[in-house]
């Protein structure tokens, strides 16, 4: 396939010359909304869920039959090699989110507002949710944090809403690094209190971050919404993980949450090793990925030659 010609075949190559496109994985076309998500939880059935940041990786997660897809302010670190999600902006996410909301038929698509666009007044933060779902077509917000007020505020202004509680990366200032949250009785009641007040102000889900299983456990029992987990015990009724991450296309070590499904990284490097080898030897391209003059010009003496 070419960037240039989508369809991967130029005038004149044959069938042989153009790469199939992969079919789906499933073949699941009922649109996920947060009342379909809030009724799997009510019927049990696991929520998956992960990040994502582009076209590509966005439709493969979607035509996987994942459930909810995040473009997530990781982007800062996994995509733009920031030290963390700090320095992303707005207009950075609404990029992603719009490249991400073009690849998707089915997964529910949450944007993260990043840190500094809903830190202050109210009106400034739902301002800033309308420009992600009318201009980048986000069909949800995250925000962090224990912040009813103005979850009810975004809820008010007809913006589905995803709380994340527990470990908060754009708090890692506050909290000395990444660190898991809630392991004291008191930060654990206070982590419910938290999860009660953004499920009354109108959430639709909550996200929890790096805490123990045993404090996910109960508040995922205890809420009508349902609760995605990462680093949070298997008790949740969803999961997600960051793409890269399970891919091993991140250049850090792992969190011990993080299962590793395949290992890109090293297929990536093996590939771009074979590309160089081949160029550099002369082995690519070969005659055959090569284009040629029509069979008549090719057959008639070279004009040189002639006297």
């Amino acid at each position: 396939m070419s960037v240039t010609n989508p369809d991967g075949v130029f005038p004149g190559d044959s069938p042989s010359q153009s790469r199939p496109a992969a079919a789906p994985t499933r073949r699941l076309t009922t649109k996920v909304t947060m009342p379909a998500l809030q009724e799997m939880k009510r019927q049990g059935k696991p929520i998956t869920a992960l990040t994502a940041y582009d076209y590509a990786t966005s439709r493969l997660v979607d035509e996987a039959g994942i459930d909810l897809l995040l473009v997530g302010d990781s982007l800062a670190m996994v995509v733009l090699g920031l030290d963390n999600t700090l320095a992303v902006t707005v207009d950075e996410m609404l990029h992603h989110t719009r490249a991400v909301r073009r690849a998707v038929r089915r997964s529910l698509v949450v944007a993260d507002m990043p840190f500094g666009s809903y830190h202050g007044s109210i009106p400034a933060a739902v301002a800033n949710a309308v420009r992600f779902v009318k201009e980048a077509g986000a069909e949800a917000v995250k925000i962090e944090g224990p912040r009813a007020e103005l979850v009810r505020a975004l809820v008010d202004a007809e913006i589905p809403v995803v709380g994340h509680l527990g470990l908060t990366p754009q708090s890692v200032h506050r909290m000395g690094g990444y660190r898991v949250q809630a392991r004291s009785e008191e930060a654990a009641l206070q982590l419910r209190a938290d999860a009660d007040a953004l499920a009354e102000a109108g959430a639709g889900l909550i996200v929890l971050e790096g805490v123990p299983r045993e404090v996910a456990a109960a508040i995922t029992a205890d809420l009508p919404i349902p609760t995605i987990g990462i680093g949070a015990g298997p008790d949740c009724d969803g999961q997600i993980l960051v793409l890269h991450d399970m891919l091993n296309l991140t250049f850090a070590p792992h969190a011990k949450f993080v299962r590793e499904y395949a290992d890109l990284s090293t297929i990536i490097r093996g590939a771009l090793d074979q590309y160089r080898d081949d160029v550099e030897q002369h082995r690519f391209p070969s005659d055959a990925e090569s284009y040629h003059l029509p069979k008549a010009l090719r057959d008639q003496e070279p004009a040189h030659k002639k006297a």
